[in-house]
C-alpha cells in the first residue's frame, strides 16, 4: 500500500506540474501575442484626456486578473508629452479633459497646465467637464479655454488642511510601549505614536507649509483664469450658492468659475463640432484615446539619448522593489547598468517620495556619485515631494530644479520600535531569561528595550543625523551647522526652499534635462532621453493590456463627492503608515507629515504583518 500511494503522489505531482507549465506557457503565449500588436493608428478627432484614475510619477505595477482589473493612474511624464505632441499634430482638432474622480500632486497639475497652457497659445481648443470640481481638478480645469459642468454638480473648493490620527491613547489601552528615537524638534513621523495631539513645533510646521501650498494654488489659477472669482468661492461659499437660489451649477457660472453649464450629451454634442462625428462610437464624435496616442506618438521618441533619466518615485525601501516603490538595489542597479557602454553622457534624477530607509538613501545617492566619478553630470528634478530620504538622493546632483509647490526638506532621521511588556502584563504573562552581556536578546520588544540597546540605537540616529548634515552641507556649500538650522525635520515648500538654498531654481523635468545637457556641453539636437527604469513585468503588463477600453469609460460622481472624506481611503493610508513605521528600517529619514508621494496612488493598505499592524488593523 505504502508503494502504491506514493506512485499516486508521484503522479500527481507530474500532473500538477504539467498544469502549472501550460498555464505559464500559455499565459507567457498570450503576453507575446498581445504585446506585439502593431502601434495603433492615429486618426482626425478630439484628444480624450480621461483621467478618472489621477496622474502619478510613476504608476504602481498592476497585479494580474482575469477579469483586468480597474482602471490605473496615467504616468505624467506620458500625458505632459501627449498635450505636447498634440499642440502641433493638425490630426488632433481639441483636447477633452473628463476631471470627474481626479486626483494628483499639486506640482503634477502645475506641470500638466504649463503644457495645456502652450496648446491654448497654439490656438487650439482645450475643453473641461466634471459633475463636480475639486481643488486639484478645478486647478487644471482652470488651464482650459471652456469648463463645463454638470447641472446637478459644482465647484467646491476647500484648500489644503486635514487631520492626522494619533494612537497614544490606544497604545496606552493596548499596553504597548512605542520606543522613539528621534533627532529634530519638527520631526513629527513620531509623533502619532507618542502624542494625542499634534506638537507646537509640529503645528507651526505644517500651517506654514499649508499657507505656501495655498497661495501658490491661488496664484495658478488667478493665472490661468482671472475671471473667475476665487475670492467668493473661498471665503464666502454658502452666500455664493444662496444668490443662485441653492444652484450650485448656476452659483458657480455666475461667480465665473465655469463657462457652459450642461450634461455630458451637450458636451459631447461640442466636442463632435471640433473634431467631427461618428456615430459608430460612444458620444458620437471623432475620439482619440490617450494610451493609443501615446503608444503611437510619444513612446516611439524615447530611445537611445544621450541624456537618462532615472525615477525614484514612492515610499525608499531597502532591497529590490516594483516600480512605484523606490528600492535601493533596484534604482542603483538601474543607473549602473544605464551607464555601462558609454552611451549615456548626463544623468536626471526625478524625484518623487518622501523618504524612507536613509541606507537605500544612500545606495541610490552613492550610484549617482559614481556616475560623477566618471564626469557624467547629474541634475535633480523634484516632483511633488522629495523630502527626507528623498533630500538625501538629491544632494548627489550637481544642481536641483523643483516647483514652487514641491514639498521638501525634512532634514532628520527618527527610529521606533515597538515593545509589548505592558501587552503581556494585561494578559499575565511576563518574559524571562538569561544574558551574556548587556546586549544579549535586544533589543527585546517583549520584555522591554534595555538602557544599553536604547543608547546605541540613539546613538546610531544622532550618527545617521550627523552624516545627512553633512552630505547636505557639502552639497548645499553651507556648514553642518548652518544646515541644522534649517533641519531638524522641518518641511519646507519649493519657494521657501529656493530662499534658503536647499534648491537652485524653478522648473521641471524639461528644464533639468535642458541644465543636464549644457553640463555635459551636447548639441541642441543631441539631447534626446533614454529612461533608465526598469521596465514593468509581464503580470503588470498583461494586466494593462486585458484591462482594454475600460479606462475610456466615463463615470459620474455625485458633486457632493468632492466634500464627502473617503473613511476608507485615510484609513488605508493610516494603516500603510503604520505598517510602513513599524515593519520597515529601525532607522529611517522619512517624511511622514508629506503625505504620500502620488496622492492618486493611495489604495487599499496591504495585509499587516507586524503583531502591532495586526491589532491596528483589527481595531480599525
Amino acid at each position: 500500500m505504502r508503494v502504491l500511494k506514493a506512485i499516486w503522489q508521484l503522479l500527481v505531482g507530474i500532473k500538477d506540474a504539467l498544469v502549472l507549465l501550460f498555464m505559464l506557457l500559455f499565459f507567457a503565449g498570450l503576453y507575446a501575442l498581445l504585446s506585439a500588436r502593431p502601434a495603433p493608428t492615429v486618426h482626425d478627432g478630439v484628444l480624450v484626456l480621461n483621467l478618472k484614475a489621477g496622474v502619478v510619477e510613476q504608476p504602481s505595477e498592476q497585479g494580474f486578473s482575469l477579469t483586468g482589473g480597474g482602471a490605473s493612474p496615467a504616468a505624467l511624464r506620458d500625458v505632459r508629452a501627449a498635450i505636447l505632441k498634440a499642440k502641433d499634430d493638425d490630426r488632433v482638432k481639441a483636447i477633452a479633459l473628463d476631471l470627474d474622480g481626479f486626483s494628483a500632486g499639486q506640482t503634477v497639475v502645475a506641470d500638466l497646465g504649463e503644457a495645456l497652457d502652450e496648446v491654448r497659445r497654439a490656438k487650439k481648443p482645450v475643453l473641461a467637464y466634471a459633475t463636480g470640481y475639486a481643488d486639484r481638478g478645478y486647478q487644471l480645469a482652470a488651464h482650459a479655454s471652456e469648463i463645463w459642468v454638470n447641472p446637478m454638480g459644482g465647484v467646491q473648493l476647500r484648500g489644503p488642511g486635514g487631520n492626522n490620527l494619533y494612537y497614544a491613547g490606544l497604545l496606552e489601552k493596548l499596553g504597548v510601549t512605542a520606543n522613539v528615537f528621534k533627532v529634530g524638534k519638527f520631526k513629527s513621523a513620531v509623533e502619532p505614536f507618542t502624542r494625542s495631539d499634534m506638537s507646537p513645533e509640529a503645528r507651526e510646521n505644517a500651517q506654514a507649509l499649508a499657507g505656501a501650498m495655498f497661495e501658490t494654488w491661488v496664484d495658478d489659477i488667478r493665472k490661468a483664469r482671472p475671471q473667475a472669482n476665487l475670492e467668493m468661492a473661498l471665503k464666502q461659499p454658502v452666500q455664493m450658492v444662496q444668490a443662485a437660489r441653492g444652484d450650485f451649477a448656476l452659483a458657480s457660472q455666475q461667480a465665473r468659475l465655469v463657462d457652459k453649464v450642461g450634461e455630458r450629451r451637450a458636451f459631447e454634442q461640442r466636442l463632435a463640432a471640433l473634431g467631427g462625428e461618428d456615430e459608430k462610437t460612444a458620444g458620437g464624435y471623432k475620439a482619440i484615446r490617450l494610451d493609443r496616442y501615446v503608444a503611437s506618438e510619444v513612446r516611439t521618441d524615447r530611445t537611445g539619448g544621450p541624456i537618462g533619466v532615472i525615477t525614484v518615485a514612492g515610499d525608499i525601501v531597502d532591497g529590490k522593489a516594483a516600480l512605484g516603490t523606490a528600492g535601493g538595489d533596484t534604482i542603483a542597479e538601474a543607473v549602473e547598468k544605464g551607464l555601462r557602454g558609454g552611451k549615456i553622457k548626463a544623468l536626471v534624477v526625478r524625484i518623487d517620495s518622501p523618504g524612507g530607509s536613509a541606507l537605500a538613501s544612500e545606495r541610490i545617492r552613492q550610484a549617482l556619485l559614481a556616475a560623477r566619478e566618471k564626469n557624467i553630470p547629474v541634475v535633480a528634478s523634484m516632483g511633488n515631494v522629495a523630502a527626507s530620504g528623498g533630500y538625501w538622493v538629491s544632494t548627489a546632483a550637481q544642481y536641483v530644479f523643483a516647483e514652487p509647490s514641491t514639498i521638501t526638506g525634512s532634514i532628520g532621521v527618527f527610529g521606533i520600535l515597538p515593545s509589548f511588556q505592558g501587552s503581556l502584563q494585561k494578559l499575565g504573562i511576563n518574559a524571562d531569561g538569561v544574558a551574556t552581556t548587556p546586549l544579549s536578546g535586544q533589543p527585546d520588544l517583549l520584555k522591554g528595550i534595555s538602557p544599553e540597546a536604547g543608547q546605541l540605537i540613539q546613538l546610531g540616529v544622532e550618527s545617521t543625523y550627523g552624516k545627512f548634515l553633512t552630505i547636505v552641507g557639502q552639497a548645499r556649500r553651507k556648514t553642518p551647522q548652518q544646515v541644522d538650522a534649517i533641519g531638524q525635520g522641518r518641511v519646507w515648500s519649493g519657494g521657501q526652499a529656493r530662499q534658503i538654498g536647499l534648491i537652485d531654481q524653478f522648473g521641471g523635468l524639461e528644464e533639468a534635462i535642458a541644465k543636464a545637457g549644457d553640463l555635459a556641453k551636447l548639441d541642441k539636437d543631441d539631447r534626446g532621453v533614454t529612461y533608465l527604469d526598469r521596465k514593468k513585468g509581464w503580470k503588470s503588463e498583461l494586466a494593462g493590456l486585458l484591462r482594454g477600453d475600460d479606462d475610456a469609460d466615463a463615470s459620474e460622481a455625485d458633486a457632493f463627492a468632492a466634500l464627502r472624506a473617503d473613511p476608507e481611503t485615510a484609513l488605508a493610508s493610516a494603516m500603510k503608515e503604520v505598517q510602513f513605521l513599524l515593519s520597515g528600517p529601525t532607522i529611517q529619514a522619512r517624511c511622514l507629515a508629506c503625505g504620500p508621494a502620488d496622492a492618486a496612488q493611495v489604495t487599499a493598505a496591504a495585509p499587516p504583518t507586524g503583531l502591532f499592524a495586526r491589532l491596528l488593523s483589527l481595531l480599525s
